[in-house]
């Protein structure tokens, strides 16, 4: 059987989703009751960082822990990849070491060429592409709170950015329809826009994309690797700002959803992370169940019958 590799949410079936998500909700319930698990005893699952984390380095290692595995946190200073080696090599080498890979990088080709090279499953940590692994967090606390979100309606506020991107295929994958709102020039990916074809809309009036929306969510104006622009972004963004008021919008059932970190005052008013209808704790923490129920999914070999 060839290996699974979980760059993207198009890796996975909508069936297959699901089922990740229906287990990330068992295993939390588990945990809950001081259920020990065990099932990765032995196994190792190697983690590159060329970004900084907190939540996607606590969760993943922790959830190994939890699942009576061990994780190594590799960072490029660290590595030969620091001074040079192709990321194939790395790759051929770490994979006849390890169970399986979690890369957080910058361009999403250096996950794509570890993952030819790689005999183990690699995992998107994020990338400038995409962040799959938040989505499923962002998914099952959708399901948690309110149930099935097929037939819903989610709005995206801000920047068109990694997050907006697996919206996108979320959107498909999941079986909802997607409003974005952001400026000119600030539009999620072309092509997952054209593959979505009708079920994303992109608008430029965040009150538009609200209107009788079930799930708002949103994330900082400027990136990781684009520092830069910081101040150009804060002036050109400042009427995406999610805030009560805009949340009142949408549909009474509706719930705010943040990535984290969040920037108060700029993307989110100071006080809306305190607004019953946020539940950006419980995603957060979603991040671990979510993947210790991927990680299962990818390491574990199947059963044939």
């Amino acid at each position: 059987m060839s290996v699974r590799h979980f760059l993207s949410l198009m890796d996975c079936t909508p069936q297959e989703l699901g089922a990740l998500l229906r287990r990330a909700i068992e295993l939390k319930g588990l945990r809950a009751h001081g259920v020990l698990q065990e099932q990765l005893k032995q196994r190792v699952l190697g983690m590159i960082f060329e970004k900084a984390s907190t939540r996607t380095r606590l969760s993943f290692e922790a959830g190994m822990i939890q699942l009576g595995g061990q994780a190594i946190f590799l960072s490029p200073r660290d590595t030969q990849l620091g001074r040079g080696e192709p990321i194939a090599d790395s790759a051929r080498v770490m994979s006849r070491m390890l169970d399986a890979v979690m890369i957080r990088t910058f361009a999403h080709s250096t996950l794509t060429e570890f993952a030819a090279n790689s005999r183990v499953p690699v995992i998107n940590g994020l990338s400038d592409d995409l962040h799959p692994c938040q989505l499923l967090a962002d998914m099952q606390t959708f399901l948690e709170q309110r149930g099935s979100i097929q037939g819903k309606t989610v709005a995206w506020i801000g920047d068109g950015n990694n997050m907006c991107n697996s919206y996108i295929e979320a959107a498909q994958q999941f079986d909802f329809n997607l409003r974005v709102a952001c400026p000119h020039g600030y539009e999620p990916n072309a092509a997952l826009l054209a593959l979505a074809g009708e079920r994303v809309e992109v608008v430029r009036d965040p009150r538009e994309a609200v209107a009788g929306a079930h799930l708002v969510s949103t994330d900082v104006w400027t990136s990781m690797g684009w520092e830069e622009e910081n101040a150009e972004r804060l002036k050109l963004f400042a009427p995406y700002q999610v805030n009560r008021a805009l949340l009142d919008a949408a549909d009474p059932s509706v719930i705010f959803l943040h990535c984290l970190p969040a920037h108060r005052g700029e993307e989110i008013s100071e006080d809306l992370l305190d607004d019953p209808r946020s539940f950006a704790w419980d995603q957060a923490e979603n991040r671990l169940h979510a993947q210790k129920a991927l990680l299962e999914f990818l390491i574990l070999p199947t059963e044939t019958p």
